[in-house]
């Protein structure tokens, strides 16, 4: 026998073994990669499942937050048709509700749950509301910057909850509720150029 045909001998018995033993190898890439993929959709699966409650959270605490402001922005006429507010000062109750423990566990949850930018717009409005009593300012003064932050914090919630590409600014925020919050912008505007 020559060294040719020792080789080619060779090579005949151990073809079948080295095709299986690829063959094996392949299939335990190929099972990995399906066991990765399989771990990767089961941690987006949660991260949309976490993301969903989260937002269901932060719906929640907006509204907690934002209803003093709703009676704020309710007109004195609409506010003394609703029977449950009968010989009440919406005002009172407004501020009422922000002094209140609730109000500031509220506050508490919205620090955590919210975005960095809701959290610095609410941050912003509420100092304005600590420091008004020191402002010496004209009422119109500080009520057109109080309409800017206001504007400001719902244009902030508005991004957080999915529209983060939005073209409105703040004082369309405020438009549906104020006949002259273009006046109002106008005067605050020129205030601060």
């Amino acid at each position: 026998m020559t060294t040719l045909e020792t080789i080619s001998s060779i090579a005949s018995l151990a073809t079948p073994f080295l095709l299986a033993g690829l063959g094996g190898l392949a299939w335990i890439i190929k099972n990995r990669i399906e066991s990765s993929q399989a771990k990767q959709d089961a941690q987006a699966s949660r991260i949309r499942e976490l993301e969903d409650k989260l937002r269901e959270d932060r719906i929640v605490t907006y509204n907690a937050i934002l209803d003093p402001f709703f009676l704020l922005f309710t007109s004195e006429a609409a506010f003394s048709l609703d029977p449950k507010f009968k010989n009440k000062n919406k005002n009172d109750l407004a501020i009422a509700k922000m002094l209140s423990v609730e109000y500031r566990q509220v506050g508490f949850k919205l620090s955590l749950v919210a975005n960095d930018t809701v959290v610095r717009a609410y941050n912003a409005l509420m100092q304005f509301f600590y420091h008004t009593e020191q402002d010496l300012r004209p009422i119109d003064e500080k009520t057109q910057d109080w309409l800017a932050l206001m504007g400001t914090l719902l244009l902030e919630i508005r991004k957080s909850m999915g529209n983060a590409s939005s073209s409105l600014d703040r004082w369309e925020m405020i438009e549906w509720f104020m006949s002259d919050a273009p006046q109002i912008k106008e005067k605050h505007e020129s205030r601060n150029q």
